[in-house]
């Protein structure tokens, strides 16, 4: 059995999420406690109380790696340990701490500063993003390239990726998009540009905070946003962080090295089945399971067996 960790990327935080871990465990109280520190904020009332911050991509961050830090803890305490793992975008960070590279409290106190730059280096109005929806990745790429300002973000599954850039080229990008067939293209209510190469000095600036950071040597290895490369050394791992903020992140393709590898099953934790969502539409034959609650965790054992 060969099982893969996965983790969502912003967007699917909720006010709660990771409560009943709080309640139950006290590793889990002294971890939201490390968070408090490593962030600069209070992790707790951000994560429990009901608030808008947790939707503010400085704070978004560090309580998604928080939350979903804390439920794969709890997945490993009960048993079950991944042979590889990768997270989208933001989740590549919980990824890491997974696969023994970073500390929690790194990847806590990184992805404060990671969310900050993204969400602050281009002053607001001028980038934007955009789902484009059911039109193969070819056509997005051959529209895009041809307009200045314009990248692609995301390749989320087949039929689903996201465009970025300056928002006159990325709505110039939806107009020419819809008119080649996209059935939707919907513009992203995001506080920036993200993954596009207007943040390449927020890349640059982040570096500077990844060269204070340990990195070590690898427990299992990950797969890579930048590049959907299996990852068995940490050499390069600063400088794939630095380029995955204004580069596309390569979502489908690695599904699609899981496959290859021979993955079995993924275990996706953390709120929400987003990749779930994108399993489905890229790599159907492999059974995704979801872990978000105490409960889940138990019922993930149970399935796993029974695989």
């Amino acid at each position: 059995m060969k099982l893969a960790f996965v983790f969502p990327g912003q967007g699917v935080q909720k006010v709660g999420m990771v409560r009943d871990f709080y309640d139950k465990y006290d590793w889990a109280k002294d971890m939201v406690n490390k968070a408090t520190e490593a962030a600069g904020f209070d992790m707790a009332k951000i994560l429990f109380e009901e608030n808008e911050d947790i939707h503010v991509t400085e704070y978004t961050q560090p309580c998604l790696v928080t939350a979903c830090s804390i439920m794969a803890k709890a997945l490993e305490d009960a048993g079950v340990h991944p042979d590889i793992t990768a997270g989208l975008s933001l989740g590549e960070y919980c990824a890491l701490v997974t696969a023994g590279a970073m500390t929690f409290e790194d990847a806590v106190r990184l992805t404060r500063i990671r969310g900050n730059l993204m969400s602050s280096f281009v002053p607001a109005g001028q980038g934007t993003m955009a789902a484009i929806i059911a039109l193969p990745k070819e056509t997005v790429e051959s529209v895009v390239d041809g307009i200045d300002g314009a990248a692609v973000a995301n390749y989320n599954c087949p039929g689903q990726i996201v465009i970025t850039g300056e928002k006159d080229a990325v709505h110039k990008g939806m107009e020419e998009l819809s008119e080649k067939g996209a059935k939707r293209a919907v513009e992203l209510k995001v506080s920036g540009p993200f993954h596009s190469p207007m943040l390449k000095g927020a890349g640059e600036k982040l570096r500077t905070e990844l060269d204070k950071a340990t990195i070590s040597d690898l427990k299992i290895p990950y797969i890579a946003n930048f590049n959907a490369e299996v990852i068995t050394d940490t050499s390069s791992t600063r400088e794939l962080l630095e380029k995955q903020v204004y580069s596309s992140v390569m979502w489908e393709q690695t599904l699609l090295k899981f496959k290859e590898l021979g993955v079995d099953a993924f275990i996706e934790i953390g709120p929400g089945k987003t990749i779930a969502g994108f399993v489905k539409k890229t790599v159907p034959e492999i059974p995704v399971i979801n872990v978000s609650t105490v409960e889940d965790v138990q019922a993930a054992v149970d399935a796993i067996s029974q695989l």
